[in-house]
């Protein structure tokens, strides 16, 4: 699978994504995801460089190859551990390897990965630029328009301008700030303030970076207005979680041009085998179905 999702495949997949999300965005999840969208970019929750080089725990970056096109996030901030990482996912087979700089959990923090590297974009670009040297899979990044009393104005050019010196081509940003002093990472999902007009000046400003945007996006009318206004790319969190048929199940139809929209039934009929095979090895039903919760959201018996 390594071979079958080069750059330009990933690039294009990447017009509507959905966010890498802890404890949400499994491999159960992503499977379910791709029974609704075949074009849609999915990404894993997040894994700790330490875990995977230090730990050994590669069964993290286990999935099916139904799954693709697949991006890998990383957290850490060490170059060269977050390059033997990536070349762990490179051999995996993920397409695209992207540094998580915009989680703000505590754990993380105090890990020095996740969002506090908004404050270090020297660090970011040393990171950036590692592991592009181990693989030839395309190194992203994921950040916010900056943390605490930064000045997002002034802080997001600047992170911007190294990473893309660095090598990196991609970039997507959540329009709020992360506040690591006061608020809980649930927190820090709602009440810092979007600013999609600082995104989009940033993609005026660096035309030739790819730029998604992320944050407070519950609709695909939403993001087919954030395309149109010259985004590259539009990335879905909760929503897409909480309402699969929504947002995945009309995105081939309405943001790629192709396909038809897939119904929630559809989807559930084609999880069978794929559940039938998971308690055959010895896995739990709940694993499975609790991602799929929400395929009939907002419809009578959907209870």
């Amino acid at each position: 699978m390594a071979e079958k999702y080069k750059k330009q495949d990933i690039s294009r997949a990447s017009r509507l994504s959905v966010a890498p999300m802890m404890d949400w965005t499994d491999r159960h999840c992503r499977y379910l995801h791709r029974q609704l969208s075949r074009q849609a970019l999915l990404y894993t929750e997040m894994v700790t460089a330490p875990a995977l080089v230090r730990g050994g725990a590669v069964h993290l970056l286990d999935y099916s190859p139904e799954e693709q096109p697949l991006a890998l996030q990383l957290g850490g901030s060490d170059p060269a551990e977050l390059a033997e990482a990536a070349r762990l996912g490179a051999a995996a087979g993920y397409g695209e390897i992207n540094l998580n700089c915009g989680c703000p959990s505590d754990r993380v923090q105090s890990g020095c990965f996740g969002a506090v590297l908004m404050e270090k974009p020297a660090l970011v670009a040393d990171c950036v630029a590692a592991m592009r040297a181990a693989v030839a899979a395309e190194i992203t990044v994921k950040c916010r328009i900056g943390v605490d009393d930064q000045d997002p104005e002034v802080v997001l050019p600047q992170f911007l301008e190294q990473i893309a010196e660095a090598g990196c081509r991609r970039v997507i940003i959540h329009a709020r700030k992360a506040w690591l002093q006061g608020l809980s990472p649930k927190e820090n999902r709602d009440i810092p303030p979007l600013d999609y007009d600082l995104v989009l000046r940033m993609k005026a400003r660096f035309p030739d970076l790819h730029i998604s945007i992320n944050g407070g996006i519950t609709t695909l009318a939403q993001a087919k207005t954030l395309l149109e206004a010259g985004l590259d790319g539009v990335m879905i969190g909760r929503a897409a979680y909480h309402d699969p048929a929504a947002i995945l199940g009309a995105a081939d139809a309405e943001i790629f041009g192709t396909g038809a929209v897939c119904p929630p039934e559809r989807a559930v009929q084609a999880m069978l085998p794929y559940i039938e095979a998971h308690l055959a090895q010895g896995g739990k039903l709940h694993q499975v179905t609790r991602h799929m919760l929400g395929l009939f959201a907002g419809r009578p018996g959907a209870r």
